[in-house]
């Protein structure tokens, strides 16, 4: 999908439905903070929001909603099927339906292209003996997608997709589905583009999704020269930069807050222009790659980037991570 002139305030995706280009994301919101988050940002406007059961504050996000008093109708939901349920598919979209407190999900997404195994050290994040991740690495990836597109007939989702997954993943995913994926949701800002990624994804007409466009917690991003001298040309500030580069490069973005401020400020999205746009689309290459979320699960997910130098020699040397 080329850049547009300015960011759309939804996109179509490949089902036909509409998705706000800006949603909620309530990843790492604290316990007690994210009911009343929820709240403000659908009294605020917001139209979307995304969510999983691995957060574990999706029943809080419940209460916001109910709070809010915006229809169900007018709220697009994402939730996401975690590591170690695989292999009971609607079991876990059935306990974010009960924690969410709605009856359908507007997309589901596979968290992970991974499996993890629970027992008894965790029924989330288990682990074995040695202290190494529990991952099913026999586990075909097909029988989840095969899983998630059953699902489609329950009436409980109404599009499913996945969340990191490489190209290599899709490829190898793309010669068994019947369903395309509607969106992968990953890693993108503009120390992590992913630009080959994307390329890919839009010639299958599959959406990107933005998780940590603005970095995280004290990213250098933040701080970088060349965006901050687009956010004075613009008069804004450096988030609203961040924010807005991913719906006009062509991709929902999902940044996440708990300040009402901020839910406020992150809603509103500025034009930029193509220099601005060649700027953030070429700082990676520049040098400045890198990536802030890299879980520890054993193995390469096949992102050009995905582990540092250390972390490969680890696992060539039959280390875990």
């Amino acid at each position: 999908m080329p850049h547009v002139t300015q960011p759309p305030a939804s996109f179509q995706l490949n089902t036909g439905a509409s998705i706000p280009s800006v949603g909620l994301g309530t990843w790492q919101a604290k316990p007690g903070e994210v009911a009343s988050a929820v709240e403000h940002a659908l009294k605020s406007g917001y139209r979307h929001l995304d969510c999983a059961l691995i957060y574990q504050n999706e029943q809080e996000v419940g209460a916001g909603i109910k709070a809010s008093s915006v229809p169900r109708s007018e709220i697009f939901i994402t939730s996401k099927l975690w590591n170690t349920y695989h292999d009971k598919v609607e079991q876990c979209l059935d306990e974010s339906l009960a924690s969410l407190g709605v009856d359908y999900l507007d997309l589901y997404l596979i968290h992970w292209p991974v499996r993890l195994v629970p027992n008894e050290s965790s029924a989330l994040l288990p682990v074995n003996p040695d202290g190494s991740r529990a991952v099913d690495r026999d586990w075909d990836m097909s029988k989840t997608w095969a899983s998630m597109e059953a699902l489609l007939k329950t009436g409980k989702v109404k599009a499913v997709g996945v969340s990191n997954w490489s190209v290599a993943y899709l490829e190898k995913l793309e010669k068994t589905w019947t369903v395309v994926p509607a969106v992968n949701q990953v890693e993108l800002h503009p120390f992590n583009p992913q630009h080959k990624l994307k390329a890919w994804c839009d010639k299958r007409g599959i959406l990107l999704e933005a998780y940590c466009p603005l970095g995280s917690t004290n990213s250098p991003l933040l701080s970088d020269p060349e965006l901050n001298a687009i956010a004075d040309k613009h008069g804004v500030s450096p988030a609203t930069v961040l924010i807005s580069y991913q719906p006009q490069r062509g991709c929902v973005v999902l940044p996440k807050s708990v300040s009402a401020a901020r839910i406020e400020a992150n809603l509103h999205l500025i034009t930029l222009d193509a220099d601005d746009m060649d700027t953030l689309d070429g700082m990676a290459a520049k040098g400045k790659q890198q990536r802030v979320n890299t879980p520890l699960f054993g193995w390469d997910l096949g992102f050009e980037d995905w582990y540092p130098a250390q972390a490969k020699a680890m696992l060539a040397n039959g280390g875990y991570l």
